[in-house]
């Protein structure tokens, strides 16, 4: 069976994909799609739950989303730079080995510096990635270059403009039970973890809030944003919705 996947989706933290980006991704795998997901640290900084906990949520959810698989890389939550060498050299060769048509990750800019730190680090290992100078290794097998069509950055703690938006109306609840199977980090009412920023019910409102706003803005129940690092183009104007 190959690797290859059509889409990769990559977060810094376990949940920062769900919650950016977990409808579409529902979507596309109710398509037909194959989507693989990276975990890029075990957001061991967290203040509620713990890394062991967060690697037992992700793959609850991972089940629940349908993934035909989801790693973690063990990065250092909390100092994810742009400019690590070999946290690089750790994503090209995942680009390598999944080959994915498109990639998701992080926001370009928002509230946690591993967020934008992220989205410049999965960018710039995808550039790399289908330079065929660079060499890389993987489970004993010389690699070969590849870049993806697409690097797409979901929309996180800021409201920033997207690009363009995907309908994921039909796709909100199965997006939001995915997003409580970190049970640890969100709303619960019977936890007696340290309250944060994202562990209130506002926070969970606000996840279905914005895909609100955003449907109502494209004429549809639900949407979810993305920016791209390049031009969108179009084969024929009647795929705009």
């Amino acid at each position: 069976m190959t690797d290859k996947v059509d889409i990769l989706a990559i977060g810094v933290h376990p949940d920062d994909i769900e919650l950016g980006c977990g409808a579409t991704i529902l979507k596309h795998i109710h398509l037909g799609f194959t989507v693989g997901a990276i975990d890029l640290t075990q957001g061991e900084l967290g203040t509620r739950g713990s890394a062991e906990i967060r690697l037992k949520e992700a793959e609850a959810s991972k089940k629940l989303m349908g993934l035909k698989f989801r790693e973690n890389l063990g990065f250092e939550d909390g100092f994810v730079t742009a400019d690590n060498k070999a946290y690089q050299f750790e994503i090209v060769k995942r680009i390598r080995k999944y080959q994915p048509d498109i990639v998701l990750c992080n926001a370009i800019d928002d509230r946690h510096p591993d967020h934008p730190h992220s989205a410049s680090l999965v960018a710039t290992a995808c550039f790399l990635a289908g330079l065929t100078k660079i060499e890389t290794e993987f489970d004993g097998g010389v690699q070969s270059a590849f870049r993806p069509k697409q690097v797409l950055h979901y929309i996180q703690w800021k409201p920033i403009k997207p690009d363009f938006v995907v309908d994921i109306s039909g796709y909100m609840d199965a997006k939001l039970a995915a997003v409580k199977a970190y049970r640890s980090q969100f709303h619960d009412p019977t936890s007696s973890e340290p309250e944060t920023l994202i562990s209130s019910k506002q926070f969970l409102d606000s996840v279905s809030y914005r895909a609100s706003d955003l449907g109502r803005l494209i004429g549809v129940e639900y949407a979810e944003g993305f920016t791209s690092d390049k031009l969108i183009g179009l084969d024929r104007l009647d795929q705009l919705l």
